[in-house]
Protein backbone atom coordinates (compact mmCIF):
# COMPACT_ATOMS: atom_id res chain seq x y z
CA UNK A 1 0.00 0.00 0.00
CA UNK A 2 3.03 2.40 0.69
CA UNK A 3 4.05 1.85 -2.96
CA UNK A 4 0.44 2.46 -4.24
CA UNK A 5 0.55 6.17 -2.01
CA UNK A 6 4.18 6.43 -3.17
CA UNK A 7 3.06 6.26 -7.00
CA UNK A 8 -0.30 8.24 -6.68
CA UNK A 9 1.72 10.99 -4.95
CA UNK A 10 4.35 11.02 -7.93
CA UNK A 11 1.95 11.43 -10.53
CA UNK A 12 0.38 14.19 -8.41
CA UNK A 13 3.34 16.25 -8.94
CA UNK A 14 3.88 14.80 -12.23
CA UNK A 15 0.50 16.58 -13.21
CA UNK A 16 1.22 19.75 -11.09
CA UNK A 17 4.47 20.10 -13.24
CA UNK A 18 2.70 19.90 -16.70
CA UNK A 19 -0.15 21.54 -15.74
CA UNK A 20 2.58 24.81 -15.46
CA UNK A 21 4.33 24.03 -18.19
CA UNK A 22 1.83 23.25 -21.05
CA UNK A 23 -1.13 25.85 -22.21
CA UNK A 24 -4.76 26.10 -21.62
CA UNK A 25 -5.45 23.18 -23.73
CA UNK A 26 -3.32 20.78 -22.48
CA UNK A 27 -4.69 21.68 -19.18
CA UNK A 28 -8.10 20.67 -20.28
CA UNK A 29 -7.03 17.84 -21.96
CA UNK A 30 -5.30 16.65 -18.38
CA UNK A 31 -9.25 17.51 -16.74
CA UNK A 32 -10.45 15.29 -19.32
CA UNK A 33 -8.47 12.17 -18.33
CA UNK A 34 -8.92 12.92 -14.68
CA UNK A 35 -12.34 12.36 -15.43
CA UNK A 36 -12.22 9.47 -17.37
CA UNK A 37 -10.01 7.46 -14.62
CA UNK A 38 -12.52 7.86 -12.29
CA UNK A 39 -15.32 6.52 -13.94
CA UNK A 40 -13.08 3.64 -16.07
CA UNK A 41 -11.86 3.06 -12.36
CA UNK A 42 -15.23 1.60 -11.73
CA UNK A 43 -16.60 -0.01 -14.12
CA UNK A 44 -13.24 -1.16 -14.56
CA UNK A 45 -13.62 -2.77 -10.96
CA UNK A 46 -17.38 -3.52 -11.43
CA UNK A 47 -16.28 -5.76 -14.61
CA UNK A 48 -13.09 -6.89 -13.64
CA UNK A 49 -13.25 -8.00 -10.16
CA UNK A 50 -16.79 -8.68 -9.36
CA UNK A 51 -17.69 -10.17 -13.54
CA UNK A 52 -20.62 -7.88 -14.53
CA UNK A 53 -20.83 -5.98 -17.62
CA UNK A 54 -22.09 -2.60 -17.78
CA UNK A 55 -22.85 -0.75 -20.57
CA UNK A 56 -25.31 2.02 -18.91
CA UNK A 57 -22.18 3.77 -16.78
CA UNK A 58 -22.96 7.05 -18.83
CA UNK A 59 -26.31 7.10 -16.84
CA UNK A 60 -25.15 7.20 -13.66
CA UNK A 61 -22.73 9.92 -14.95
CA UNK A 62 -25.63 12.01 -15.85
CA UNK A 63 -27.20 11.68 -12.51
CA UNK A 64 -23.55 12.84 -10.90
CA UNK A 65 -23.50 15.55 -13.53
CA UNK A 66 -27.12 17.09 -12.69
CA UNK A 67 -26.60 16.73 -9.36
CA UNK A 68 -23.76 18.64 -8.87
CA UNK A 69 -25.46 21.40 -11.36
CA UNK A 70 -28.10 21.72 -9.60
CA UNK A 71 -26.90 22.20 -6.26
CA UNK A 72 -24.09 24.05 -7.37
CA UNK A 73 -26.74 26.32 -9.20
CA UNK A 74 -29.72 26.55 -6.64
CA UNK A 75 -27.66 25.92 -3.58
CA UNK A 76 -24.29 27.47 -4.03
CA UNK A 77 -22.96 24.70 -1.87
CA UNK A 78 -18.91 24.43 -1.36
CA UNK A 79 -17.63 21.64 -4.13
CA UNK A 80 -16.46 19.28 -1.95
CA UNK A 81 -20.15 18.71 -0.56
CA UNK A 82 -21.56 18.84 -4.00
CA UNK A 83 -19.28 15.75 -5.19
CA UNK A 84 -19.78 14.39 -2.21
CA UNK A 85 -23.68 13.87 -2.93
CA UNK A 86 -23.02 13.42 -6.13
CA UNK A 87 -21.26 10.71 -5.63
CA UNK A 88 -24.06 9.52 -3.27
CA UNK A 89 -27.13 9.93 -5.79
CA UNK A 90 -25.68 7.51 -8.39
CA UNK A 91 -24.55 5.22 -5.15
CA UNK A 92 -27.94 5.06 -4.60
CA UNK A 93 -29.57 4.24 -8.08
CA UNK A 94 -26.44 1.72 -8.64
CA UNK A 95 -28.11 -0.08 -5.23
CA UNK A 96 -31.39 -0.44 -7.21
CA UNK A 97 -29.86 -1.16 -10.41
CA UNK A 98 -27.38 -3.54 -8.26
CA UNK A 99 -30.46 -5.73 -7.08
CA UNK A 100 -31.59 -6.68 -10.29
CA UNK A 101 -27.97 -7.30 -11.35
CA UNK A 102 -28.50 -9.92 -8.80
CA UNK A 103 -30.67 -11.75 -10.34
CA UNK A 104 -29.47 -10.84 -14.42
CA UNK A 105 -26.37 -12.60 -15.87
CA UNK A 106 -23.74 -12.07 -19.10
CA UNK A 107 -26.08 -10.40 -21.91
CA UNK A 108 -28.96 -9.87 -19.94
CA UNK A 109 -27.57 -7.68 -17.63
CA UNK A 110 -25.69 -5.88 -20.49
CA UNK A 111 -28.85 -5.16 -21.99
CA UNK A 112 -30.62 -3.91 -18.95
CA UNK A 113 -27.97 -1.19 -18.15
CA UNK A 114 -27.93 -0.68 -22.27
CA UNK A 115 -31.56 0.49 -21.33
CA UNK A 116 -31.00 2.48 -18.69
CA UNK A 117 -28.02 4.40 -20.08
CA UNK A 118 -30.29 5.12 -23.24
CA UNK A 119 -33.33 6.10 -21.17
CA UNK A 120 -32.34 8.15 -17.57
CA UNK A 121 -30.53 11.09 -20.06
CA UNK A 122 -33.87 11.42 -22.00
CA UNK A 123 -35.93 12.66 -18.63
CA UNK A 124 -34.12 15.60 -19.53
CA UNK A 125 -36.06 16.54 -22.47
CA UNK A 126 -39.08 15.15 -20.09
CA UNK A 127 -38.72 18.00 -17.63
CA UNK A 128 -36.97 21.10 -19.06
CA UNK A 129 -38.11 23.52 -16.45
CA UNK A 130 -35.73 21.84 -14.12
CA UNK A 131 -33.03 20.03 -16.19
CA UNK A 132 -33.05 22.60 -19.21
CA UNK A 133 -34.25 20.35 -21.96
CA UNK A 134 -31.85 19.87 -24.87
CA UNK A 135 -29.64 23.07 -24.13
CA UNK A 136 -29.21 21.59 -20.71
CA UNK A 137 -27.70 23.53 -17.58
CA UNK A 138 -24.99 26.07 -17.31
CA UNK A 139 -22.46 24.96 -14.48
CA UNK A 140 -20.45 28.25 -13.13
CA UNK A 141 -17.45 26.77 -11.22
CA UNK A 142 -13.89 29.29 -10.94
CA UNK A 143 -10.56 29.03 -9.15
CA UNK A 144 -10.44 30.06 -5.19
CA UNK A 145 -9.76 33.62 -4.72
CA UNK A 146 -6.42 32.64 -2.63
CA UNK A 147 -4.87 31.54 -6.03
CA UNK A 148 -5.01 35.14 -7.57
CA UNK A 149 -7.13 36.86 -10.20
CA UNK A 150 -4.93 35.54 -13.27
CA UNK A 151 -4.67 31.71 -11.51
CA UNK A 152 -6.16 30.07 -15.26
CA UNK A 153 -9.32 28.33 -14.47
CA UNK A 154 -8.11 25.22 -16.63
CA UNK A 155 -5.22 24.66 -14.12
CA UNK A 156 -7.75 24.79 -11.28
CA UNK A 157 -10.02 22.39 -13.27
CA UNK A 158 -7.08 19.77 -14.14
CA UNK A 159 -6.06 19.82 -10.17
CA UNK A 160 -9.46 18.86 -9.13
CA UNK A 161 -10.04 16.10 -11.43
CA UNK A 162 -6.81 14.86 -11.23
CA UNK A 163 -6.77 15.19 -6.90
CA UNK A 164 -10.56 13.27 -7.13
CA UNK A 165 -8.75 10.48 -9.71
CA UNK A 166 -6.05 9.73 -7.12
CA UNK A 167 -8.60 9.84 -4.30
CA UNK A 168 -10.16 7.34 -5.74
CA UNK A 169 -8.10 5.03 -7.24
CA UNK A 170 -6.04 4.86 -3.85
CA UNK A 171 -9.66 3.64 -2.17
CA UNK A 172 -10.22 1.20 -4.51
CA UNK A 173 -6.96 0.17 -4.43
CA UNK A 174 -7.76 -0.45 -0.80
CA UNK A 175 -11.28 -1.89 -0.96
CA UNK A 176 -9.94 -4.75 -3.87
CA UNK A 177 -7.18 -5.71 -0.99
CA UNK A 178 -9.58 -6.18 1.43
CA UNK A 179 -11.95 -8.76 2.04
CA UNK A 180 -14.89 -7.46 0.11
CA UNK A 181 -12.23 -7.54 -2.79
CA UNK A 182 -11.79 -11.06 -2.53
CA UNK A 183 -15.41 -11.46 -2.17
CA UNK A 184 -15.81 -9.60 -5.15
CA UNK A 185 -13.44 -12.33 -7.02
CA UNK A 186 -14.77 -15.18 -5.60
CA UNK A 187 -17.95 -14.67 -7.10
CA UNK A 188 -16.22 -13.37 -10.33
CA UNK A 189 -14.54 -17.19 -10.49
CA UNK A 190 -17.51 -19.35 -9.31
CA UNK A 191 -20.65 -18.27 -7.74
CA UNK A 192 -21.57 -21.92 -6.10
CA UNK A 193 -18.28 -22.03 -4.55
CA UNK A 194 -18.68 -18.44 -3.10
CA UNK A 195 -21.57 -19.43 -1.81
CA UNK A 196 -20.34 -22.29 -0.17
CA UNK A 197 -17.72 -20.66 1.17
CA UNK A 198 -20.13 -18.38 2.90
CA UNK A 199 -19.97 -15.40 0.62
CA UNK A 200 -23.07 -13.34 0.53
CA UNK A 201 -23.28 -13.12 -3.55
CA UNK A 202 -26.17 -10.93 -4.11
CA UNK A 203 -24.67 -8.12 -1.49
CA UNK A 204 -21.66 -8.96 -3.28
CA UNK A 205 -22.98 -8.45 -6.85
CA UNK A 206 -24.81 -5.31 -5.43
CA UNK A 207 -21.84 -3.79 -3.66
CA UNK A 208 -20.16 -4.02 -6.67
CA UNK A 209 -22.59 -1.75 -8.75
CA UNK A 210 -22.92 0.95 -5.45
CA UNK A 211 -19.49 1.17 -5.56
CA UNK A 212 -18.37 1.66 -9.64
CA UNK A 213 -22.16 3.63 -9.91
CA UNK A 214 -20.84 5.99 -6.85
CA UNK A 215 -17.45 6.18 -9.34
CA UNK A 216 -19.32 7.25 -12.34
CA UNK A 217 -21.18 9.56 -10.44
CA UNK A 218 -17.75 11.41 -9.53
CA UNK A 219 -16.66 11.34 -12.68
CA UNK A 220 -20.14 12.97 -13.98
CA UNK A 221 -19.71 15.81 -11.51
CA UNK A 222 -15.92 16.32 -12.84
CA UNK A 223 -17.25 16.44 -16.65
CA UNK A 224 -19.86 19.15 -15.32
CA UNK A 225 -17.18 21.99 -13.99
CA UNK A 226 -15.02 20.76 -16.62
CA UNK A 227 -17.14 21.74 -19.49
CA UNK A 228 -19.18 24.23 -17.81
CA UNK A 229 -22.59 22.45 -19.33
CA UNK A 230 -24.39 19.63 -18.30
CA UNK A 231 -26.96 18.08 -21.42
CA UNK A 232 -28.46 14.99 -22.40
CA UNK A 233 -25.52 14.94 -25.37
CA UNK A 234 -23.00 14.77 -22.89
CA UNK A 235 -24.37 11.29 -21.96
CA UNK A 236 -25.12 9.02 -24.60
CA UNK A 237 -24.81 5.27 -24.62
CA UNK A 238 -21.35 6.35 -26.65
CA UNK A 239 -20.11 7.60 -23.85
CA UNK A 240 -20.90 4.03 -22.07
CA UNK A 241 -19.22 2.19 -24.53
CA UNK A 242 -15.97 5.33 -24.64
CA UNK A 243 -15.43 3.89 -20.73
CA UNK A 244 -16.36 0.46 -21.06
CA UNK A 245 -13.39 0.30 -24.39
CA UNK A 246 -11.03 1.98 -21.97
CA UNK A 247 -11.17 -0.65 -19.46
CA UNK A 248 -10.92 -3.21 -21.78
CA UNK A 249 -7.52 -1.45 -23.59
CA UNK A 250 -6.26 -0.85 -20.11
CA UNK A 251 -6.78 -3.79 -18.74
CA UNK A 252 -10.01 -5.07 -16.89
CA UNK A 253 -9.70 -5.13 -13.03
CA UNK A 254 -6.23 -2.98 -12.50
CA UNK A 255 -6.52 0.35 -11.62
CA UNK A 256 -3.35 1.11 -13.77
CA UNK A 257 -5.05 0.18 -16.58
CA UNK A 258 -7.80 3.16 -16.31
CA UNK A 259 -5.00 5.38 -16.38
CA UNK A 260 -3.82 3.70 -19.60
CA UNK A 261 -7.52 3.25 -21.06
CA UNK A 262 -8.26 7.27 -20.43
CA UNK A 263 -4.81 8.62 -22.16
CA UNK A 264 -6.25 6.78 -25.23
CA UNK A 265 -9.19 7.66 -25.25
CA UNK A 266 -8.89 11.33 -24.44
CA UNK A 267 -5.45 11.63 -26.68
CA UNK A 268 -5.88 9.86 -29.56
CA UNK A 269 -9.05 11.10 -31.14
CA UNK A 270 -7.13 14.83 -30.76
CA UNK A 271 -4.20 13.29 -32.05
CA UNK A 272 -6.37 11.32 -35.19
CA UNK A 273 -8.10 14.08 -36.06
CA UNK A 274 -5.54 16.59 -36.59
CA UNK A 275 -3.28 14.65 -38.61
CA UNK A 276 -6.39 13.80 -40.66
CA UNK A 277 -7.14 17.75 -41.22
CA UNK A 278 -3.54 18.08 -41.96
CA UNK A 279 -3.76 15.63 -44.87
CA UNK A 280 -6.60 17.95 -46.89
CA UNK A 281 -9.22 15.25 -45.17
CA UNK A 282 -13.10 17.15 -44.93
CA UNK A 283 -14.30 17.82 -41.26
CA UNK A 284 -16.94 15.05 -41.25
CA UNK A 285 -14.39 12.70 -42.35
CA UNK A 286 -12.65 13.98 -39.30
CA UNK A 287 -14.90 13.33 -36.99
CA UNK A 288 -15.39 9.70 -37.38
CA UNK A 289 -11.81 8.84 -37.89
CA UNK A 290 -11.17 8.37 -34.06
CA UNK A 291 -14.30 6.27 -33.40
CA UNK A 292 -12.53 3.83 -36.08
CA UNK A 293 -9.12 4.07 -34.66
CA UNK A 294 -10.96 2.90 -30.92
CA UNK A 295 -12.07 0.07 -32.97
CA UNK A 296 -9.04 -0.41 -34.44
CA UNK A 297 -7.16 -0.10 -31.47
CA UNK A 298 -9.04 -2.31 -29.10
CA UNK A 299 -8.68 -5.27 -32.01
CA UNK A 300 -4.80 -4.87 -32.09
CA UNK A 301 -4.84 -4.36 -28.17
CA UNK A 302 -6.98 -7.59 -27.71
CA UNK A 303 -4.92 -9.73 -30.19
CA UNK A 304 -1.63 -8.71 -28.79
CA UNK A 305 -2.47 -8.06 -25.15
CA UNK A 306 -5.37 -9.98 -23.85
CA UNK A 307 -4.96 -9.04 -20.86
CA UNK A 308 -4.92 -4.93 -22.11
CA UNK A 309 -2.17 -2.75 -21.84
CA UNK A 310 -1.46 -2.65 -18.03
CA UNK A 311 -1.11 -6.98 -18.67
CA UNK A 312 1.73 -6.30 -21.04
CA UNK A 313 3.82 -3.95 -19.06
CA UNK A 314 3.43 -6.55 -16.40
CA UNK A 315 3.80 -9.32 -18.23
CA UNK A 316 6.61 -7.02 -20.12
CA UNK A 317 8.45 -6.53 -16.31
CA UNK A 318 7.98 -9.96 -15.16
CA UNK A 319 10.17 -10.94 -18.17
CA UNK A 320 12.50 -8.58 -17.46
CA UNK A 321 12.86 -9.33 -13.85
CA UNK A 322 13.29 -13.47 -14.62
CA UNK A 323 16.11 -12.79 -16.95
CA UNK A 324 17.98 -10.48 -14.27
CA UNK A 325 17.83 -13.46 -12.30
CA UNK A 326 18.50 -15.93 -14.42
CA UNK A 327 21.71 -13.73 -15.49
CA UNK A 328 22.74 -13.56 -12.04
CA UNK A 329 22.33 -17.06 -11.08
CA UNK A 330 24.85 -17.74 -14.12
CA UNK A 331 27.75 -14.95 -13.07
CA UNK A 332 27.31 -16.76 -9.39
Amino acid sequence: MRRTLAGLMITALIVVFLSIKLNAFRDYQIAEIGVYVTAVAGLSVLTGLSGQISLGHGAFMAIGGYTSALLLLHLGWPFIIVLLIAAAAPAAAGAIVGIAAARLRGPYLAGATLMLGVALPAIALAYPGTFGGDQGLNVVFTAPGWLGSSFPLTRWQAWVTTATALVTLFLLANLSRSRIGRNWRAVRDDEVAAALAGVNVAMSRVLAFVVSAACAGLAGALLAITTALVAPTAYTITLSITLLTAAVIGGLGTLPGAIWGSLIIVLVPTYITDLATSHGLSTKISANIPIAAYGLILILVMLAFPRGIQGAVRRLFVGFAQHEKEGTSESS
